[in-house]
């Protein structure tokens, strides 16, 4: 008994000590700062900075602090410095006149393991690696050719989710829209990546889903050991369990799916079918691996990597944009009539689907998208790290400090939009507001901008329209109760619904319309 009241006692002053220490070095570092001007920020803890005063969905605490420390602050998070911004003016100067300084991407511990160390595409340092990555990515893996190529498969994906909702249609059955538009971007980009399909029954679809939605979570949970510096090596919440356990399974599969296309790929070279083969994009991955004249060397764990990004980065952003969009068109009756007019003007005989070559002809729908993305950005923060001491709007920003443009708080601004709360696509038919969606202006970034922007925007701007169309052409959407939907936000890495959009697709033809052009 007395041993355990020694250790309490040591156990306080040590805590004791390490706060002592920590507000001595807090003191110290703003007198070493006092001559360089820095952002205005809220009054600091010891340890925990602000955490205390962001909440589970950080994009609207920082909303809240900007309208009281204006549109560039200081903030800690725990021990990380950061600066965060809703400025389109200020995120201009970080994003584009001091780009070279942040061009990195802030890295969690959950996002560097699932990534096997960073050595995928998405999260990767700024560099040689990167750079050529990019590169191929932009000619050959989510190029014009290759999205040209795989597009059927998107096709048959498409009719084989609108076949579903018809069914439970046809039975006035209550369908979770965020849950089936979720199977429905994992299967498309599960079939671009390595051809599986749904209707196999070796699980891997199933486990794929599976794994991006529980890596989507883990990535965007709060974890301790990313802000308190003393906890690094710590593993409170469990959360390295649990990575682990979804890394072991993913390296599993990818390394069985590997196999497969190497098989398959020395059956057709056998065979002389390799010139008629359309390539997957794991194809295209195993070819630059196996290529020893590249100017960049790819490893197993690089290609590995790549095809996890993808499918972090395609699956749960799409979904959630469609889910996004029907919700507010279900909640804006007028803008649904008006939309579906324009649909059945575009398809007057009615015999087949919308088709992603008709989206150019349907302005009115791609507004719809674009005014989605603006009140709901599925990253709601655009997230930087400073690779060296610059300055920026005036202020002293230090290297590795976090910074995060708030994209939601600006889709939000009266300042920069005519009654912003008011889901209203004709305010991007103006001919001042034709706003383009990859970061050129930047009050509206939905897929970033510069050098870092989202390699898969060509790919999603195909995706979204071309399916939410469909459920627009297809079906009418019932809500139980009222017929109003819950615009609650979730806490994630991305935008989720805090309430699943349930629904009964009433079919407005007898059989899907199926035939193309």
């Amino acid at each position: 008994m007395a041993l355990m009241l020694v250790l309490v006692d040591y156990i306080q002053l040590f805590f004791l000590w390490l706060l002592s220490t920590i507000a001595i070095l807090a003191i110290l570092t703003r007198k070493k700062n006092k001559n360089h001007l820095t952002p205005p920020s809220p009054p600091t803890l010891p340890i925990i900075g602000h955490l205390h005063l962001i909440s589970k969905l950080p994009h609207q605490s920082f909303h809240k602090l900007s309208t009281q420390y204006g549109p560039l602050m200081q903030i800690y998070l725990g021990s990380k410095l950061c600066v965060v911004t809703s400025s389109p003016e200020i995120a201009k100067e970080f994003l584009k006149v001091n780009e070279t300084y942040f061009s990195n991407r802030i890295i969690s511990a959950a996002v560097e393991y699932l990534s096997y160390g960073l050595k995928g595409f998405l999260f990767a340092p700024y560099g040689d690696y990167w750079k050529f990555l990019k590169k191929m990515c932009m000619s050959e893996l989510l190029g014009g050719r290759t999205l040209d190529q795989l597009r059927p498969l998107r096709q048959q994906e498409t009719l084989r989710f609108l076949m579903l909702l018809q069914k439970k249609g046809e039975a006035h059955e209550v369908v979770d829209v965020g849950d089936e538009l979720l199977t429905l971007t994992n299967n498309i980009i599960t079939r671009m990546i390595m051809r599986k399909t749904c209707s196999e029954n070796d699980g891997d679809v199933e486990e794929i889903r599976k794994m991006v939605k529980d890596s989507a979570e883990l990535a965007g949970k709060f974890n301790v050991s990313d802000f308190i510096w003393f906890c690094k090596n710590l593993d409170f919440q469990g959360m390295n369990k649990r990575l682990k356990g979804i890394m072991e399974r993913f390296d599993t599969m990818m390394e069985k799916v590997i196999k497969e296309h190497q098989d398959e790929k020395k059956k057709r070279k056998e065979k002389g079918e390799g010139v008629a083969h359309v390539k997957d994009l794991l194809d295209i991955l195993l070819e630059i691996l196996e290529d020893e004249n590249t100017e960049i060397k790819l490893t197993r764990e690089n290609v590995k990597a790549f095809i996890m990004d993808i499918f972090m980065a395609g699956t749960h952003t799409a979904a959630l944009t469609m889910e996004w969009a029907l919700a507010e068109l279900i909640n804006n009756p007028d803008v649904m009539d008006k939309a579906r007019q324009e649909i059945d003007s575009v398809m007057l005989d009615m015999n087949r689907l919308i088709e992603e070559s008709d989206i150019p002809n349907l302005p009115y729908l791609q507004a719809i998208v674009k005014e989605t993305l603006r009140i709901h950005p599925t990253a709601p923060m655009l997230g930087r790290q400073s690779s060296e001491n610059c300055l920026v709007n005036g202020y002293e920003i230090p290297a590795n400090t976090n910074l995060f443009v708030n994209l939601w708080s600006m889709g939000r601004d009266p300042k920069l939009w005519e009654n912003p709360l008011e889901f209203r696509p004709e305010r991007f038919l103006n001919e001042d507001n034709k706003f383009d969606v990859r970061g050129q202006n930047f009050q509206f970034m939905p897929f970033g901008t510069g050098r870092r922007a989202c390699p898969g925007a060509s790919l999603a701007l195909q995706v979204v329209p071309t399916n939410l169309a469909n459920m627009i052409q297809c079906f009418e959407w019932k809500v139980d109760g009222d017929g109003a939907v819950n615009m609650e936000e979730k806490a994630a890495m991305t935008l989720p619904r805090a309430h699943p959009l349930m629904c009964v697709p009433i079919p407005r033809f007898n059989s899907i319309p199926s035939s193309v052009n």
